[in-house]
């Protein structure tokens, strides 16, 4: 017995547990992990109730914390006001959106960037895709001038007579001119 009793010693006696040291190496001790977790919960918790414990009384606090409150609800109020303004007038809302398509590279990326600074986002992840979208959309710039003359005529041809055919095209349509033939009749 007095070799088992020295190794057995060696392994776990002396108040050292060498085989629990040694699978500490390899894989945390759940307990002492619990306890490292709650001691920093803890401590964060602190952390916030002694920011929060002073009320804040000045008016430049509360403006302050007012006006930190007003960009996601003003962006999206903006976005639902602009769903309105496209059902209610759409060649006002269309012609908007023609000049949207004509701003330069430049403030887009800034805009991307002051947003996605504001909202904690991260903008370089996607950075190659929108320089190419922001490319494309500027090489239609002469087809958005169009556009915008097209739907200038069609302001301007709102005002004719009622059953009045505004002119939209000067090409034939021989699918058109088949089903006015055929109900002409």
């Amino acid at each position: 017995m007095g070799v088992i009793d020295l190794i057995f010693g060696t392994l776990f006696g002396g108040s050292r547990n060498v085989v629990k040291e040694t699978a500490e190496i390899f894989r945390e001790n759940a307990e002492a992990g619990a306890v490292r977790s709650h001691d920093l919960q803890t401590a964060t918790l602190q952390q916030f109730a002694a920011e929060f414990a002073h009320p804040r009384k000045g008016w430049f606090d509360r403006f302050i914390d007012g006006l930190n409150r007003v960009p996601r609800p003003a962006m999206a109020l903006g976005v639902l006001g602009l769903m309105v303004a496209a059902m209610t007038d759409p060649i006002w809302f269309a012609s908007r959106m023609q000049g949207i398509a004509l701003v330069p590279e430049p403030l887009w990326w800034l805009l991307g960037a002051i947003v996605s600074f504001y909202f904690g986002a991260r903008h370089q992840a996607k950075g190659q895709d929108f320089q190419q979208s922001i490319a494309a959309t500027m090489a239609r710039a002469p087809e958005v001038t169009r556009n915008i003359g097209a739907l200038q005529a069609l302001t301007a041809g709102a005002g004719q007579a009622p059953g009045a055919e505004a002119d939209y095209g000067s090409g034939e349509n021989p699918a058109l001119t088949d089903w006015r033939d055929a109900h002409e009749r």
